[in-house]
């Protein structure tokens, strides 16, 4: 299967946010599809990858699967046209173009934002998923584990993953660094536009338990969906005021004309401690003169952007050395892929060369002492490894010149290796 390795790709860059919510499956329906794939095509070292801007099932198969594939994801997805969804998908049948594919986007170079943090825990999940339903075989568990010792030189040889590169993360990093100096960390999300539904799911995805998250949005629907998937509290926005007082971190995001938050407003609280206040909207809804009173600290979008500007220019001065290093994981693979290709050959010319040796120990050791045996075998044992190392030497040497099939046709001529086998 080392070259037979295939891919669906459907991603922001290739298909509108409507058509990628149709095709974005959960944790459950991904173990459905995987499940039926298994029973239902011949695809083996399955991978399936989805998140918001993507869903991409990686798979090995003599023959591409696409269509057979499409079709299970449309009936998991309950997607009627499953020919018209069909036409979004980039096919991907070469092996090499499809690792490729895999190794820089789980890297985060194919990111929406240049090395994407959030992605390598993604892909962990999905080879879990595949781990646990036996479709990862020898060939994706190896370039799995490659894949992450590859992110592991990444992020120590480089600077691709220094600094958070969008304004989302950067503001959930700076809630992050804030609530450190808070015993019982309040946090309340105003506004869920694109930017405030990142952050809402930035700080989902955070290990930090420690963070009280509450949400309050115009449309109480959407701020209870994501509320229950992270497990926050929601406010109605009628009570948008209490809830900024009982806070200690605010990230506003919210679209108004006016500031919704006025030096006025807090100037009626009696701030015991400091009180933070992230301003990620346009216009500011969060008044510039709050800083006036004691204990009000703003960051406005523009120093959160500047940040994240910074962070990004130095990724992307870094994009050359990680697809350096991406370059040599691959040729790794390729070297161990061709030495994959060849074990059989060395495993049934040694498995001949042991045959000779048993027949002939067999016809000559029927006189001999029980040590004498033990010591005949020891050396015809010793014999045989000599002789068959430099053929396998031989035949590794040739699979990194691309020259090993020659040498597997001399060796199955010498020794008739096929028809050993079929006698097994």
């Amino acid at each position: 299967m080392h070259r037979l390795f295939k891919s669906l790709i459907l991603t922001y860059k290739n298909s509108p946010l409507a058509i990628r919510e149709q095709a974005a499956l959960s944790s459950e329906e991904t173990v459905l599809l995987l499940r039926q794939l298994k029973d239902y095509t011949e695809a083996q070292d399955v991978l399936i990858l989805s998140t918001c801007n993507r869903t991409e099932i990686y798979y090995a198969a003599r023959h591409p699967l696409d269509e057979d594939i499409i079709k299970l994801l449309a009936i998991t997805r309950n997607i009627e046209d499953a020919a018209e969804f069909n036409k979004y998908f980039y096919k991907i049948h070469d092996h090499q173009e499809a690792m490729q594919h895999l190794f820089d986007v789980a890297m985060g170079l194919e990111a929406q934002v240049v090395g994407d943090m959030q992605i390598t825990n993604q892909v962990k999940r999905a080879y879990q998923a595949s781990a646990d339903e036996d479709m990862a075989g020898p060939f994706l568990h190896r370039l799995m584990h490659t894949i992450f010792f590859t992110n592991k030189r990444v992020v120590q040889e480089t600077a691709f993953r220094d600094g958070a590169a969008s304004v989302s993360y950067a503001a959930s990093e700076l809630v992050k660094d804030l609530a450190t100096e808070l015993v019982n960390p309040k946090v309340l999300l105003i506004g869920l536009g694109e930017i405030g539904a990142d952050v809402c799911k930035n700080l989902g995805d955070t290990e930090n338990s420690r963070l009280q998250v509450t949400i309050v949005n115009r449309t109480q629907k959407k701020a209870d969906a994501l509320a229950s998937l992270y497990q926050f509290q929601t406010r109605p926005f009628s009570k948008v005021y209490e809830a900024i007082n009982e806070a200690d971190i605010i990230v506003s995001s919210v679209s108004m004309p006016q500031p919704l938050i006025t030096k006025k407003l807090l100037s009626e609280s009696n701030l015991l401690s400091y009180k933070y206040f992230i301003d990620l909207s346009v216009p500011r809804s969060v008044e510039a003169a709050i800083e006036e009173i004691p204990g009000a600290l703003v960051y406005n979008i523009d120093e959160i952007k500047n940040k994240a500007n910074k962070a990004l220019q130095r990724r992307l001065e870094a994009v050359p050395q990680v697809q350096a290093i991406i370059a040599e994981a691959i040729s790794g693979m390729k070297e161990w892929a061709q030495e994959m290709a060849v074990s059989p050959t060395i495993h049934r010319l040694k498995n001949v060369l042991e045959q000779i040796r048993q027949e002939e120990i067999a016809r000559h050791l029927k006189n001999v002492s029980d040590k004498e045996a033990k010591h005949i075998d020891k050396i015809t044992k010793g014999m045989m490894q000599k002789i068959i190392k430099l053929p396998v030497l031989q035949l590794k040497a040739a699979c990194k010149r691309g020259e090993a099939e020659t040498l597997i046709d001399v060796l199955n001529d010498l020794f008739d290796l096929e028809k050993q086998a079929a006698k097994k």
